[in-house]
């Protein structure tokens, strides 16, 4: 069954796909939004990329998605490793064209998938960084005194390491997503997927607190139902919480970069250290594959690796 949907206005005249290839984009874009909840930002992405690569196909006599051969894709990849594209851009560039040619089979427009035997380039493994548990303890408590600014951000920074949430599903959230009876919150993450993740006591007493004795002091006479508010009444923004997460980290004396995804990163490793179970860590991270959850072993290995070598009486000259 074919389904289609307008694809965003993002296409210069310059840049776009040719016809013959357009109209296939253009329907394998309306999958990604109406089946897949991918998020604007990734849809664009991908349809630039598949505008770039049809453009090149083009260029080479392709008459349509539907006649490509491999041999043919896998030039379009050789020409863009001779640009300055990352390894990141170029592993989504072949990510979008290869879900493009299953979108194709999927809709029996084509028999088979020519992006199969494609070698795609292969993603550096960094181990995301963490702060320490005192590191942690200091940057909470970085935000002083009794002001509503100061309540605010003693919540928003407890909700952080204690919910590992995202910047993004944090500043989204609104008042109906707290349960503050049962200790938890409901949290729509990555593709509009929800998940239930655990309040801990202490972010859950820090946001009684922001309710009663500072949140009613940003509230306007057109504030809705977001949780966390600007003084201007709105929902905080990223880049508000960014700018904050920064200015506390600084007051807590800590030299690392400190960013928001920071505070996640330290959540995972810290309750893996613990002793939680990875898949219950997967679930409250909202990761859809555990291999992405995986990472904070090795993080926790590098750490014992060091305790190790600094602590071993084997290992002191």
């Amino acid at each position: 069954m074919s389904r289609s949907l307008s694809a965003p206005a993002i296409r210069q005249e310059e840049s776009k796909a040719p016809p013959a290839f357009a109209t296939d984009i253009d329907a394998f874009i309306g999958y990604l939004s109406l089946e897949r909840g991918l998020s604007v930002h990734t849809r664009v992405a991908y349809q630039n990329d598949l505008d770039q690569c049809a453009r090149f196909l083009a260029k080479r006599g392709a008459a349509d998605w539907r006649t490509v051969a491999g041999d043919e894709v896998t030039a379009w990849i050789h020409a863009l490793s001779g640009n300055d594209y990352t390894v990141a851009s170029l592993a989504r560039k072949l990510t979008a064209l290869r879900g493009l040619a299953r979108h194709l089979v999927r809709e029996k427009l084509r028999g088979d998938d020519f992006t199969e035997l494609l070698i795609g380039p292969k993603l550096a493994r960094h181990l995301p960084g963490t702060l320490t548990p005192e590191e942690v303890e200091r940057l909470l408590a970085a935000p002083a005194g009794g002001d509503a600014y100061a309540v605010r951000d003693r919540a928003i920074l407890e909700l952080f390491y204690s919910s590992g949430l995202r910047v993004s599903e944090l500043t989204a959230l609104t008042l109906q997503q707290v349960d503050l009876e049962n200790g938890y919150v409901r949290v729509f993450g990555k593709g509009a997927k929800e998940r239930v993740v655990p309040l801990g006591d202490k972010a859950r007493d820090a946001l009684i607190t922001y309710l009663d004795a500072a949140r009613p002091r940003f509230v306007k006479a057109r504030t809705g139902s977001q949780l966390f508010l600007s003084e201007r009444g709105r929902a905080i923004s990223r880049i508000t919480v960014f700018v904050l997460v920064k200015k506390y980290a600084k007051l807590a004396g800590i030299t690392k970069s400190v960013q928001p995804h920071l505070l996640r990163h330290s959540f995972a490793t810290h309750l893996l250290s613990g002793g939680a179970d990875l898949r219950a860590i997967q679930e409250m991270l909202g990761h859809a594959n555990i291999a992405t959850t995986q990472i904070y072993t090795a993080v926790e290995e590098q750490r014992l690796l060091r305790q190790h070598a600094e602590f071993h009486p084997r290992n002191r000259a």
